[in-house]
């Protein structure tokens, strides 16, 4: 946020935990603002913030071992109410006397947790029935350390324990993920009930706060946004164009890997809004240079190697201007290891773009969302529901969901497979969270028309997931999956058999290639 009026912050300070990005958007959703910053970040540092909650995540290490994460012990004397999750209970636990040891199998998955009387603060609603906790972890909380007390326990470990007279708090489980029964109220109880906020962010505010920065940053100058047409670049677009009517360029470099009409669709949207809107189509351009590739990661290079180059070629016929709009968001700050929440940078690079492109500055307006919230702010910017809620969708599009060589026959298939799948899904009242067709390398014996055909195989992947780091293969019915088959293979005169993928993430991907 880039306003003096900023809202209440917790930190979410991070010792390598998979899930530190459920955690923070864990307590947006309960109307609080976090970021997620180094777990080393000093006392001096946090009490500079002023945070009203710091949280501890997870992690893979082992506290008791030499070079493990660690935090700034001080930080336990400031009088910011704390909660550490799993390593992070681990380490409250090591830093302030207590021990953390081996604690041989395990517990892995749904676990039983049982709170203890008398109540906790995160737990008083529970009123002492089990409930089941993710766990993850191997090493155990062995002896507390002075002032604390036990509050949540499992048939092997200390759960939970507190000092609730220092407001510190550690639970060994997860309440960020979905397999916890009951997370959320215990951040809302300690966001709340112990932290004592008041639940001031808004997204509404976030817009009028971005509005103002933008207009201050870039003054009369235009701004260049290489538009993708995926939902972080199309809100980016939404939101400067309300900012800087007028001073915003949109390049659409479409390399021929969309879905059907879907170049069509994004330049229907956005030529109807104030900016100037440039839709460069590289199809043949992008179909010679994949030409004889069919490994993925060369596909891969070979397309964001091409769009540099014709990004650079359109961008040095606009002349000068000095503004490159990204759509970043939070989640790309967080990973890449960059400055955090940060709107303007000196440096980028986005989309493989070169650092030597003459910009005096770049503009990230959403750098400081995650994805959902993105999706949020679309819709208030009036963004329409197939861009806002568009799934996700590889840079390369297409062409690695193309096994092998890209032609523009294999194309041609696909685009239609993945319309039909998209057409019959669309509207499920249990609709998955991603799905698509993937044109394989395989190829089948069929029989079409009385004659024997031998044609490639259609595979339909469709998948459920609340954070897309796992996710479990859609029950489709029996019913929508054999309609799908029959419209693919009635209505595309190469393809006679259809297969579904019912394999969940780990051990595969999300994508096939």
């Amino acid at each position: 946020m880039s306003d003096s009026r900023k809202p209440e912050l917790v930190l979410v300070l991070d010792f390598g935990g998979q899930y530190k990005e459920l955690i923070a958007r864990a307590v947006r959703g309960l109307s609080v603002y976090s970021e997620i910053r180094p777990g080393n970040m000093s006392a001096d540092e946090i009490k500079r913030l002023s945070p009203i909650g710091i949280i501890l995540t997870g992690g893979p290490s082992s506290v008791y071992l030499p070079g493990s994460p660690m935090c700034d012990p001080a930080i336990f004397e400031l009088g910011i109410p704390v909660l550490g999750i799993c390593y992070g209970m681990h380490l409250m636990c090591h830093v302030l006397g207590g021990e953390v040891a081996a604690g041989g199998a395990g517990e892995y998955g749904r676990v039983t947790v049982t709170p203890e009387s008398p109540a906790s603060a995160l737990f008083h609603e529970t009123r002492g029935k089990p409930f089941a906790a993710l766990m993850s972890h191997r090493d155990v909380v062995s002896r507390l350390p002075f002032g604390f007390r036990r509050t949540a326990s499992t048939a092997v470990c200390a759960a939970a324990c507190e000092n609730a007279e220092k407001k510190l708090y550690a639970v060994q489980f997860h309440p960020e993920t979905k397999h916890t029964d009951g997370g959320r109220e215990i951040f809302q109880r300690f966001l709340y009930g112990v932290c004592g906020a008041a639940g001031d962010y808004r997204l509404d505010d976030y817009i009028d706060t971005q509005i103002r920065f933008i207009r201050q940053t870039v003054s009369e100058n235009n701004v260049l946004l290489a538009l993708s047409g995926g939902v972080d670049s199309s809100v980016c677009a939404s939101l400067l164009s309300r900012a800087v009517p007028n001073q915003l360029v949109c390049l659409f470099v479409d390399h021929g890997f969309m879905r059907l009409n879907e170049g069509d669709e994004i330049e229907r949207v956005f030529s109807k809004r104030k900016l100037r809107f440039i839709r460069v189509n590289a199809k043949e351009r992008f179909l010679k240079r994949l030409d004889g590739a069919a490994e993925p990661e060369t596909k891969r290079k070979l397309i964001g190697e091409e769009f540099v180059r014709v990004f650079e070629e359109e961008s040095a016929k606009l002349g000068d201007i000095p503004f490159l709009a990204q759509g970043t968001i939070y989640p790309d700050i967080v990973e890449s290891g960059g400055s955090y929440g940060a709107t303007i940078k000196s440096h980028h690079n986005v989309g493989g773009l070169p650092k030597n492109l003459k910009f005096t500055g770049v503009v990230e307006p959403l750098s400081g969302l995650f994805k959902d919230e993105v999706r949020v702010l679309g819709g208030k910017l009036g963004l329409p529901a197939f861009l806002v809620n568009r799934q996700p969708f590889p840079g390369p599009g297409l062409a690695i969901r193309i096994v092998g060589g890209v032609t523009e026959e294999k194309l041609s298939v696909l685009r239609k497979a993945d319309a039909i799948l998209r057409e019959e899904l669309d509207g499920a009242r249990n609709r998955p969270d991603q799905y698509f067709a993937v044109l394989t390398d395989t190829r089948s014996v069929g029989v079409k028309g009385d004659e024997r055909t031998y044609s490639p195989v259609i595979a339909i992947r469709a998948v459920i997931t609340g954070d897309f780091m796992t996710c479990d293969y859609a029950p489709i019915p029996h019913k929508t999956l054999g309609r799908v088959s029959s419209r693919i293979t009635g209505e595309i005169p190469s393809v006679s058999r259809v297969v579904y993928d019912i394999t969940s993430k780990p051990p595969a991907t999300v994508e096939w290639e």
